[in-house]
């Protein structure tokens, strides 16, 4: 565990829990224990899902500027790659990760949401990455996982403008994938992520890498990256209980075992 983020577990479920007062400014001490802690989440095998949470009040509200603002062009040249590579260790998270958002995610905030699979909002949500308001962009994977997600016509409207997108138009254009009342956050982002404690672990990884990787590429690499993974998982416990399971009992009633 760290100062100002813990990782909670339980039921299969895995929590990485912000916590840095007030309004959980992502500093360099947060940034590696992200990374620390993203990295214990998709090593334990008592792990099926994470979810990513900031708290009742916010989820997080960027960078921590009062830090950055003293760094030198040398000291971010530094820090730029461990900035990076603190939020892609949660988008390489092998298991299905989703970020329940209240209140703010704007800038750091916005770009760690981006790295979660999924984005269950409050219905009063703000989001944004409004690093052009500070003479910079965004550093931490918002110009590329932006535009991936939402289009590169409207990321740039977004960034270039640094305005603040509400929950309303963020689910319109798809930059999260469900508005709840913000008392209900992070129940509804626990109980989506529940669904996997029981579920083919290796397959759920497969097809995550299968997506995630196939985006990188073109088509053709893309279908061979599939198919890699699809013939690998014949060689899982579970593929073998699956299709057991299913020629005796019919779809969706076997019981995995995670191997």
């Amino acid at each position: 565990m760290g100062e100002y983020v813990r990782l909670e577990v339980a039921d299969g479920v895995a929590t990485l829990r912000l916590d840095r007062p007030k309004m959980n400014a992502l500093d360099v001490q947060m940034q590696e224990e992200i990374r620390a802690l993203a990295g214990e989440a998709g090593e334990r095998d008592d792990i099926k899902a994470v979810v990513i949470y900031g708290g009742e009040r916010v989820f997080a509200a960027g960078a921590d500027v009062k830090e950055m603002a003293d760094m030198s062009h040398p000291d971010m040249i530094k820090r730029s790659a461990g900035l990076t590579s603190a939020f892609t260790a949660v988008a390489r998270i092998p298991k299905p990760v989703i970020a329940a958002i209240t209140g703010y995610a704007l800038g750091g905030g916005c770009e760690l949401a981006l790295c979660a699979d999924v984005r269950f909002a409050a219905d009063n949500a703000t989001l944004g990455q409004p690093e052009i308001l500070l003479g910079i962009i965004p550093g931490a994977g918002g110009t590329q996982r932006l535009s991936r997600l939402v289009g590169p016509s409207r990321a740039k409207d977004i960034i270039f403008t640094g305005r603040f997108v509400k929950a309303d138009e963020a689910l319109a254009i798809g930059l999260v994938d469900r508005l709840v009342p913000a008392a209900d956050v992070y129940t509804e982002a626990v109980a989506w992520a529940s669904q996997f404690a029981n579920a083919a672990t290796y397959a759920v990884r497969a097809a995550k890498e299968s997506i995630d990787r196939g985006l990188e590429v073109d088509l053709e690499t893309g279908l061979e990256i599939e198919r890699q993974q699809f013939a690998a998982l014949f060689a899982t416990r579970d593929r073998t209980i699956g299709m057991g399971s299913f020629v005796e009992n019919g779809p969706g009633k076997a019981q995995f075992e995670g191997r």
